[in-house]
């Protein structure tokens, strides 16, 4: 896994030029760069209000939401956000634990939102969607406001938004019965999905190996291997190379481009080896799936 993203680090990777250390509250339309970021911890607090599709990862869970939900993640907690249906639509403040240490009297570590194994999604009805809305932007009122004292109104705000949520119960809790290897293959299925169809030649196949998608899903690749062979009796590389099968002969009989390149696309460097792949798993050379005339 890879090393905790530090708060600058959070800014760097999304594009944003502002940059307070200790605050901040954000749209995640503000974020210049929207790519899926990488499942890791971060040494910072994020509370996220969102409306949508969204999937969550965070520590050896994954968790599919419609509609709008409130996610709160602590530094011990690796997790990543992905947005299938494109750019979220919503609004999250992060902030660092000394932000509220002079502040609240406790620690804020010793909240039941951040014991271990503490559930951080919450699935939010219109009325509570409602409070939370509120409160946001009540925050919001007061980070852009020059009140000298606006992080004593900022900080309530924060507190008010943790206690809301530690009334309510978290999602995961009514999905505990959830088969663990169904969920897994669900989740493994919608990050294969996502990475097509290949439309242009800018466009690349990213998760090319099943460590990739045991890294982007927070399992161990042993786990993600025998939850894929208990649901669909296929290993994880099986299930990749079936898909990226399919998408090659889409492309060679639909696409114009050369062969070099649909394999370059589909994450193949080295013509031969795409060529070579092709016919192991189809026992044809690419050029038999093209359309008479298209030039190879």
């Amino acid at each position: 896994m890879k090393k905790p993203e530090s708060i600058e680090d959070f800014y760097i990777n999304r594009a944003i030029n502002s940059q307070p250390l200790v605050f901040n509250l954000l749209r995640y339309d503000d974020c210049l760069r929207m790519d899926p970021q990488p499942y890791r911890r971060r040494d910072f607090y994020k509370v996220s209000f969102m409306r949508g599709r969204t999937l969550l990862h965070y520590g050896d869970q994954s968790l599919e939401v419609n509609g709008d939900a409130l996610a709160i993640f602590s530094p011990d907690v690796p997790y990543t956000v992905d947005m299938p249906d494109g750019p979220a639509v919503g609004q999250y403040f992060i902030f660092k634990g000394a932000y509220l240490a002079e502040y609240f009297r406790r620690n804020i570590k010793d909240l039941p939102l951040f014991a271990p194994g503490a559930h951080p999604v919450y699935e939010l009805d219109a009325t509570q969607a409602a409070a939370i809305g509120h409160l946001f932007d009540r925050m919001n009122q007061e980070f852009r406001s020059d009140y000298a004292y606006k992080d004593d109104l900022i900080r309530n705000c924060i507190i008010d938004i943790l206690h809301y949520a530690m009334r309510m119960e978290p999602v995961a809790k009514r999905h505990l019965q959830t088969d663990a290897s169904v969920r897994i293959t669900g989740v493994f299925n919608e990050l294969l999905d996502r990475q097509f169809p290949i439309e242009n030649l800018s466009q690349q196949f990213e998760l090319k190996s099943p460590a990739d998608f045991a890294s982007r899903l927070g399992v161990h690749v042993n786990s993600l291997n025998r939850a894929l062979r208990t649901t669909t009796g296929k290993s994880t590389s099986g299930l990749i190379a079936e898909r990226l099968v399919t998408e090659a002969r889409i492309l060679l009989k639909h696409s114009e481009w050369t062969v070099s390149e649909i394999g370059f696309s589909l994450g193949f460097e080295d013509p031969a080896h795409f060529s070579h792949f092709i016919k192991k798993h189809t026992g044809q050379a690419p050029s038999v799936f093209r359309n008479v005339g298209v030039q190879v």
